[in-house]
């Protein structure tokens, strides 16, 4: 399994304002590419995005019924759990709103699940109310494979392994469960700005 995949270039800083950089982070002008296994390859007219588990009717979008949805185009920094920090970041994606505005649910915790296996674990309240989207596009292009392609989940405000590549579904579920990162010591939530990379932080 390699942790660290091409593209991850090291340490160019980049100078930004006070108070807009969480603790411990540094901030480069790169798109590092990291991923936890091999780059899924996910032929458009065979992938399909599902909401399953805690919801009246499960839910299932073809590439073309998705990308027909009601898009928005937002501007976010995102952060690593590796330390680096990227600026100013442009994607244009389906919020989860949109996703779930006809249905209405009881859970309060959502397992995003990746084609290739990924899965990481979310309270659902951190993926409603304007924070999270499914993206299928960045910087005005279709989303590259390495960075996640041709979707992925996009929750700028926790640390970026949160923002699961490659997605494939929303689980709503009534009880939380770790997912794949958190299975091996990494911090259930992940909030930058509170520094909650691993367990007990």
């Amino acid at each position: 399994m390699s942790f660290i995949s091409r593209g991850f270039r090291g340490r160019r800083q980049v100078d930004a304002p006070a108070g807009r950089v969480p603790p411990g982070q540094y901030v480069t002008p790169d798109f590092p590419v990291l991923s936890a296994g091999p780059t899924p390859s996910v032929p458009l007219d065979k992938w399909r995005l599902s909401i399953t588990g805690q919801v009246d009717k499960p839910l299932a979008w073809t590439w073309a019924e998705f990308t027909a949805l009601p898009s928005e185009d937002v501007t976010v920094d995102i952060h690593c759990v590796t330390k680096w920090s990227k600026l100013d970041t442009a994607w244009k994606g389906v919020s989860v709103d949109t996703l779930l505005k006809d249905s209405p649910t009881a859970a309060e915790y959502v397992m995003a699940h990746s084609y290739g296996g990924y899965t990481t674990n979310l309270p659902l309240e951190d993926l409603t109310g304007g924070k999270a989207w499914i993206a299928y596009a960045y910087g005005g292009e279709p989303l590259e494979p390495e960075h996640g392609g041709p979707a992925r989940l996009l929750v700028p405000h926790l640390y970026f392994w949160k923002s699961a590549k490659w997605i494939s579904g929303l689980e709503l579920r009534d009880d939380d469960a770790p997912g794949f990162w958190e299975t091996y010591g990494y911090h259930n939530y992940g909030d930058p700005w509170r520094e909650q990379r691993y367990a007990g932080d």
